[in-house]
């Protein structure tokens, strides 16, 4: 009895290990999915590639980018910011592409002194025109702990969201002219800055450099549900439906989410470039007026 007992365990236990062997084989990690492209080894890769830093000191920032190019995905990476006083600093995590006419979807954290909260700047670039800044201050604080930033980007519209809460949705406005980014594949960039001319309260307060080096970290990067783009070809076909597991190719926000949606700008919202008519006196952007 004994010994078929044993014989029980140790099966158990080869599996438990093969099913490990198995998750870690094909978990994503930063070594695969991306490259340090600046910051003279301020930038690390830790604990097996489950983890990314970035740093910042008063001689260079430092910053990565996706190994691979996307034509529309659901992406979500998880932040933690730099904690403390971070003023003048800015963690931007966005997707780009090249060229002067290029598109771009931002995620940046503008820091702030030790007790203030951190702003949440957001923006779209379609054709190389930016101009449509939305800033929020989070519910959380954000250098506590890890918290996930997610966009979905697919042909009708983007969604930014926090923790799976959306806060913003840009809707393709083609129709009444405005243009949308669907043409170029982007990249994923993120970088730590400093930007104390501008970021925290316009730039009267600058960077405390005997706070440095300030870090920002990184893990759980996901891309499961993106089209990777590769010399002109999709890793998704025109014909991807929601019965290939591409439900977010067509997705869009249930009135659940449109109510968690208000809830966000209504309490958290601390500016929005549709009602800033003294920015706009000939009138706001057409893709304002859309409901």
């Amino acid at each position: 009895m004994a010994s078929r007992s044993t014989s029980s365990l140790c099966t158990t236990a080869l599996l438990l290990l093969v099913v490990s062997w198995a998750a870690s084989a094909f978990a994503r990690n930063f070594y695969q999915d991306f490259d340090i492209t600046w910051g003279d080894g301020r930038a690390q890769i830790l604990n097996s590639g489950d983890l990314l830093t970035l740093s910042l000191d008063k001689a260079s920032g430092s910053g990565f980018q996706s190994k691979n190019e996307y034509l529309f995905g659901k992406i979500d990476m998880q932040l933690k910011l730099v904690p403390g006083n971070s003023a003048g600093t800015v963690t931007a995590y966005y997707l780009s592409s090249n060229g002067s006419t290029w598109d771009e979807i931002d995620f940046e954290f503008l820091g702030n002194l030790s007790g203030d909260p951190y702003i949440l700047h957001t923006n779209v670039f379609s054709q190389g025109k930016g101009n449509r800044e939305q800033q929020f201050y989070l519910w959380f604080d954000p250098t506590a702990d890890f918290h996930t930033y997610s966009i979905l980007w697919n042909p009708q519209r983007i969604i930014f969201s926090v923790d799976g809460t959306p806060i913003r949705e840009f809707k393709n406005a083609e129709s009444i002219g405005v243009p949308f980014p669907k043409a170029q594949p982007m990249r994923i960039f993120s970088s730590l800055w400093n930007a104390d001319d501008w970021a925290t309260r316009g730039g009267l307060v600058k960077t405390d450099w005997t706070q440095a080096p300030f870090t920002a970290s990184y893990r759980n990067f996901n891309a499961d549900n993106a089209c990777v783009s590769s010399s002109g070809s999709s890793s998704c076909t025109s014909s991807s439906s929601s019965s290939d597991g591409n439900a977010w190719l067509s997705e869009e926000l249930d009135s659940t989410s449109q109510e968690r949606l208000k809830w966000v700008q209504s309490n958290y919202m601390i500016y929005n470039y549709c009602t800033d008519a003294k920015r706009f006196p000939q009138g706001v952007p057409p893709e304002c007026t859309m409901s």
